[in-house]
């Protein structure tokens, strides 16, 4: 079965971020454990150095493959289990990123989000967030990674569609907003 694209975009008071969800039979302190310790980490995402309790960590992206860079991480806010904010990237360059983890009846609810810098150039983010989320779900689960080349081509169009749909509803939003100013 092929997967599906889950992401979704949201507006905050900060900017657009693509929004998604993975759910797990397991308690939260678990499922924390694969955002806060390297080797759980790099069993789907990558691997890091450094110290969270600094504000201060290097991440490299081996899920990317082997040749990726080490990326400067900003840790903004971290309440173990359940909430992490980071700054991921160069200065100047980098993504906002938060993690909400909450347990219900022996469930963790996964909610990650990615701030888009640009609505209409980074749809790619949308493709490569699943990725990487199932590949969390496969890890966690014992089960197979999945394979790159069900998401990326697959998937591309339907979060463009979004972010092209988001875009022009921000455009409207703004031109009535500069409409009603003016009356």
């Amino acid at each position: 079965m092929m997967p599906q694209p889950t992401g979704r975009l949201v507006r905050k008071d900060d900017g657009v971020y693509l929004v998604l969800d993975r759910m797990f039979r397991a308690p939260i302190e678990e499922v924390w454990t694969y955002f806060s310790r390297s080797p759980r980490l790099a069993s789907w995402l990558g691997e890091y150095s450094g110290s969270g309790a600094t504000g201060a960590v290097k991440l490299r992206m081996t899920a990317d493959g082997d040749g990726s860079d080490w990326q400067d991480v900003a840790v903004l806010e971290c309440t173990a289990p359940r909430r992490l904010h980071a700054d991921i990237g160069a200065a100047g360059d980098s993504h906002r990123m938060f993690v909400h983890l909450t347990e219900a009846s022996g469930r963790t609810a996964v909610t990650v989000g990615r701030r888009l810098r640009s609505v209409v150039d980074e749809a790619d983010a949308g493709p490569r967030w699943d990725y990487y989320l199932d590949r969390l779900v496969a890890a966690h689960d014992h089960k197979p990674e999945p394979e790159w080349s069900s998401y990326g081509p697959v998937m591309t169009e339907h979060y463009r569609t979004l972010c092209r749909e988001l875009d022009r509803d921000l455009r409207s939003d703004a031109a009535a907003a500069r409409l009603g100013t003016r009356g």
